[in-house]
């Protein structure tokens, strides 16, 4: 199969399976909003530099990062839509736990979660036909596949801003009930979307093999960079240590499952964005958990050279 071929495949998971996906995602929304909480958004007070740092590292700043990624690289237009579309994605929740095994801030990696998770229901799908427009072969690419920008806008808001503002609904009337649903709902809606992904996997198979060569360096180099973002951020708000490592790790882990389901049920299924996708779902692990590696092999070295210190 040759390389342009493809921009003309699709992944038809079929009607029924689009569907459940579609629910599934709209669970995970809801389950997320059930626990939202008040003392989540207190770095906005407390440290807003920090904060509101990482927040447009991630919303604004890796999108600007991708686009220029995508000027320079010249993927493939498939391509070029997944590395947009990941990186509009709100941050994923493996990034708190990568925070707490990587000695970071790990109460902001937890605040910036919620925030871009929040966020994400209004600002994810104004923010991809946003960004996609900026690049010409994207653009032509959704021309191309008969996109419907009204619908797509009307359906991913209503999948994932009603889901949202009735969790917050529930909350707020029923504490008790959200508290004893959320654990629930979150565990059910992602295992079953992790089986949608698995079984779009296997059932495009092989699919992966032959696009291996083109998909992994670009994945690869979006994620270091995005990593890279991340410390940045930290670096220039002259953030601690703790901190610079919570915002390489919110602005490099992206929360890809959202962005398969968004591109399988609302954008026709591209292969090669629905390749790129899935690979940077599994790659970013790979990352994540180098970093924490190298945090905390730094902090080892650390601690020698101090001890070292006390000695003399």
């Amino acid at each position: 199969m040759g390389a342009e071929a493809l921009n003309n495949i699709n992944l038809d998971m079929g009607g029924p399976w689009e569907a459940v996906l579609a629910v599934m995602l709209a669970l995970m929304m809801f389950a997320v909003a059930l626990g939202l909480k008040p003392a989540q958004f207190s770095f906005f007070k407390t440290d807003p530099k920090h904060y509101l740092a990482g927040v447009v590292a991630q919303i604004i700043g890796l999108p600007l990062l991708t686009l220029g990624l995508v000027y320079l690289l010249n993927p493939l237009p498939s391509l070029a839509l997944g590395m947009i579309l990941v990186a509009c994605c709100p941050g994923g929740n493996i990034s708190n736990i990568m925070s707490m095994f990587g000695r970071a801030n790990t109460a902001l990696s937890v605040s910036m979660t919620a925030t871009s998770s929040l966020a994400a229901a209004f600002i994810t799908p104004v923010s991809i036909l946003f960004w996609l427009s900026l690049y010409p072969p994207t653009r032509e690419l959704l021309t191309v596949i008969n996109f419907d920008v009204i619908a797509f806008l009307l359906q991913t808001l209503f999948i994932l801003a009603l889901p949202i503002v009735l969790g917050m609904i529930v909350t707020r009337k029923a504490p008790l009930l959200a508290a004893k649903i959320k654990k629930p709902l979150a565990i059910g809606a992602v295992a079953m979307m992790t089986l949608m992904v698995i079984i779009g996997f296997y059932k495009y198979r092989e699919l992966i093999p032959l696009t291996a060569t083109l998909v992994i360096p670009l994945v690869v180099i979006h994620n270091a960079c995005a990593l890279a973002l991340g410390y940045l951020s930290g670096l220039l708000t002259r953030a601690d240590v703790p901190t610079r490592r919570a915002l390489t790790f919110e602005v490099g882990i992206q929360n890809s499952a959202l962005g398969f389901v968004i591109l399988v049920t609302q954008l026709n299924g591209l292969g090669g964005a629905a390749v790129l996708v899935g690979m940077w779902g599994l790659w970013h692990l790979v990352g994540g958990w180098t970093m924490v590696g190298a945090f905390r092999f730094a902090d080892k070295k650390q601690a020698i050279k101090k001890r070292r210190r006390i000695d003399v």
